[in-house]
């Protein structure tokens, strides 16, 4: 969620209907000092307060007790059923939850190893067995988990380790208790004893070391003026145009232009996290990306590591959580719940302005104030006053650039990024402004002044003014609401969504079904250089917090370097384009709007996802009514009523999916077979939902492992992806790599070997060499290439 929850935004449209016509005024032409200015005088604390209090209470953040016993008790129900991986997930919860000082953290990271050993994952598992040691784990229950630990090292070939861990098991079995419980472990220590003499003195024959897969070397050289682009790139400035950049020589497919880390990134913490307004608590088990995913450095977690002060945050490591506490997170802690509630992009602000210091923050913003003198200068006020044509000498003057003429992943960079202060509306503005202001009282109210301004608490430096209930922030807090309220403003335009492949379905099929998913917001500064097109020449792909753009085709030199900032025109139709991508502030004129606003001229959606006579099949024509192209037929019939058809169909197919997740596989062929015979009736063939029909069966009959029938449906639906896509597309190159597991599992190697190189020629371009995708299509191929020389003749 990007913006606040319905109720504040309500809470703010009301608040401002409610001022005096001259100060809406006002504030419609206000600077963003001025709005800050003008707005904090407006105020009144004890309603937002009480507004805000009530809201974030159904934001779940803090430690709760009684959450921690619950998925630790959901945790234990789901390992007793040996579902390991989902109890792993809802030990992770229940720790947490758990308090720091709790004995009960110790019993959910010892509970989670259990579940990690039984996953194969050794070396996690050792990593929550010294958790649990730490967090003071009861020494009655010690030694079971200490065996566990001399098995995971017995498993990893660490036998000295292992031995020693067993002395140490040794003394700690205690001589009383239960007699069974003590033959049990004494028994499980005699098995490891005998397990770890057998490995030292017959040790395993050392595998045949296979040949790492070669990693094609990416072409690249950095650029001097431009951090982390490729030298075949170069910055521009032009009135129409803005900022962007050039190919300054030709450029290949797949070639690497752009190396970036995230400035800032902020974790999307998916639905769950916000709780209807109830009486009654009710925990949620489902899982999303703030579980998923490490909230600093967006690896995926398997063993979260808890912050100390909320339940919210979680993160791979113990250096990540302490990293992140220094950085920015020991301010943000005790906001968890009003930053839920307020939204992604107050949060990416906050975070933002953090990380940049105050000394940096204080310094742009008072260099935009002077700026502010020239915006009566309509030239001017087009990109930014510096960015006159006459001014310009070589970057030097482009915003974002520093005195040296480079554009660097900076703070710098990110201040100058467009806000487009004058084209929002005023009643967004006022929102945002009441939301930044309110973070902002927040922090001074809970005494994290100091913390915010990077000063040092000891008992001789002064401490922080706290106006507390006057609603009256510092003025110190003032440039840093200003900054935060530019960045909320900027992010309409200039946030990158953070997408990462994840898997759909159940997910324990052979065949592994990934979509992209959205997984944070970020700010990268010389990314954001790039301008939209709605048939772009470049991919992006992230790793974490990285990102990496790739050339998609051949640029030739002088060609600019186009991104899609998401409506793209094998997808969508000009019309709602165009509706889109008015929340840029811009109208696009690239090659693709311009040829299909000619009259007579239909967009490849518009062709391609189209209906088709009910009668004869034969294609339709017209707007409201349509009318069978065959002069036979002369069939009309309304768009509505074939549109309400088309809405039958999908949640139709919404249940054949959900009958398959269950594991009723017949039942959901059955019900996507009778759904392809009702889409024919009036359906062009090309339409996406007959593809994505066709990859539903395939994906069914794959969990039966009958192959053959998956491979058919699938090499169908690839038809119709590259009639929409491009036969270079990474849509094509998406469901190529599905095709070639299922050719893989099918022993079809000869065809697997062909789907492998096409999938890789493809994917290599958008994804690079050393993606996932390419790293799991080459060990199909070196699998498939050393199998006898019989096998390989025969298929």
């Amino acid at each position: 969620m990007e913006l606040p929850v319905e109720e504040w935004r309500l809470y703010a449209a009301r608040r401002w209907a409610a001022l005096e016509p001259a100060v809406r005024e006002q504030l419609a032409a206000a600077s963003l000092h001025d709005t800050l200015r003008l707005g904090c005088g407006l105020l009144r604390p004890e309603a937002e307060t009480a507004d805000l209090g009530r809201l974030c209470r159904r934001a779940q953040a803090g430690k709760e007790p009684a959450a921690a016993r619950f998925y630790r008790e959901e945790g234990n129900r789901l390992f007793g059923r040996r579902r390991y991986g989902a109890a792993a997930r809802l030990y992770s919860q229940a720790a947490s939850h758990e308090l720091p000082s709790s004995p009960e953290l110790s019993v959910c990271f010892a509970n989670r190893s259990a579940a990690l050993f039984h996953l194969g994952r050794f070396e996690v598992c050792l990593e929550d067995i010294a958790r649990a040691e730490s967090h003071g784990y009861p020494d009655r229950l010690l030694p079971k988990v200490l065996l566990r630990k001399a098995e995971c090292l017995l498993c990893l070939g660490r036998f000295q380790e292992a031995a020693g861990a067993l002395s140490v098991v040794e003394n700690k079995i205690p001589t009383g208790g239960s007699v069974t419980t003590r033959e049990t472990l004494l028994k499980k220590l005699s098995q490891l004893k005998i397990k770890i003499h057998e490995k030292e003195s017959c040790p395993e024959p050392p595998r045949e070391a296979r040949d790492e897969i070669q990693r094609k070397s990416e072409i690249w050289e950095e650029n001097d003026s431009i951090s982390g682009a490729s030298s075949s790139l170069t910055l521009n400035f032009d009135m129409e145009r803005g900022r962007h950049l050039v190919a300054s020589q030709d450029i290949l497919p797949g070639q690497n232009l752009l190396k970036e880390e995230a400035f800032v990134s902020v974790l999307c913490p998916g639905e769950g996290f916000l709780l209807q307004d109830s009486s009654e608590t009710v925990w949620d088990t489902r899982v999303t990306n703030a579980d998923l995913y490490c909230h600093r450095c967006l690896r995926e977690l398997l063993a979260s590591v808890p912050c100390h002060g909320c339940s919210y945050a979680k993160y791979c490591s113990q250096n990540c959580a302490d990293v992140a506490w220094e950085q920015y997170h020991r301010a943000e802690c005790s906001l968890g719940a009003l930053l839920l509630t307020l939204g992604v992009f107050c949060h990416v602000a906050l975070r933002t302005v953090l990380l940049a210091g105050f000394a940096e923050v204080s310094r742009m913003v008072e260099g935009s104030h002077d700026d502010d003198k020239d915006l009566h200068n309509l030239e001017a006020r087009c990109e930014h006053p510096s960015e006159a044509p006459a001014t310009r000498n070589g970057t030097r003057g482009i915003p974002g650039c520093n005195d040296s003429g480079q554009y660097q992943s900076s703070y710098q960079a990110v201040f100058n990024l467009l806000p487009h202060t004058e084209k929002h509306s005023p009643e967004h503005k006022f929102l945002c402004m009441l939301s930044v202001v309110a973070i902002c009282k927040e922090l001074q109210e809970a005494g994290l002044e100091a913390v915010v301004l990077n000063q040092e608490l000891s008992e001789k430096s002064p401490k922080p003014k706290i106006l507390e209930k006057t609603g009256e922030l510092s003025p110190e807090l003032k440039i840093m609401a200003e900054a935060m309220l530019r960045h909320v403003l900027q992010l309409q335009c200039n946030a990158q969504a953070i997408t990462v492949m994840q898997e759909s379905g159940s997910g324990d099929g052979a065949v592994v079904n990934k979509k992209p998913v959205r997984l944070a917001t970020a700010f990268f500064p010389v990314l954001s250089l790039l301008n939209h097109s709605c048939c772009p020449n470049i991919s992006v792909s992230f790793s974490g917090t990285a990102a990496t753009v790739r050339a998609s085709q051949p640029i030739p030199s002088g060609q600019e370097i186009f991104h899609c900032y998401g409506p793209h025109r094998s997808r969508m139709r000009v019309t709602e384009r165009q509706q889109l991508l008015s929340q840029y502030f811009f109208e696009c004129r690239c090659q693709a709007c311009c040829d299909e606003l000619e009259p007579d001229v239909k967009s490849v959606v518009s062709l391609r996802n189209s209906f088709c006579c009910p009668s004869c099949w034969a294609s339709v024509q017209g707007e409201d009514t349509l009318c069978c192209s065959n002069e036979a037929c002369a069939v009309s019939v309304s768009r509505e009523s074939l549109a309400h058809r088309l809405w039958d169909l999908q949640q139709q197919i919404k249940k054949a999916l959900e009958l398959l997740r269950d594991r009723k596989a017949d039942q959901a062929i059955k019900m996507l077979l009778k759904c392809q015979v009702d889409a024919r009736s009036f359906l062009s063939p090309e339409h996406l939902l007959m593809g994505e029909m066709e990859d539903h069966l395939a994906q069914v009959y794959a969990t039966q492992g009958k192959w053959q029938d998956a491979a058919r449906h699938l090499e169908r639906s690839i038809e119709i992806v590259e009639k929409h896509h491009g036969p270079s597309s990474v849509e094509m190159g998406h469901e190529l790599f599905k095709l070639a597991q299922i050719l893989f599992n099918g022993f079809a190697v000869s065809e697997a070997l062909s789907t492998i190189q096409r999938a890789e020629e493809i994917l290599s371009v958008h994804c690079g060499p050393q993606s996932t995708q390419i790293q799991e299509l080459q060990e199909m191929k070196t699998c498939l290439l050393e199998l006898p020389r019989s096998i390989l003749q025969r298929t």
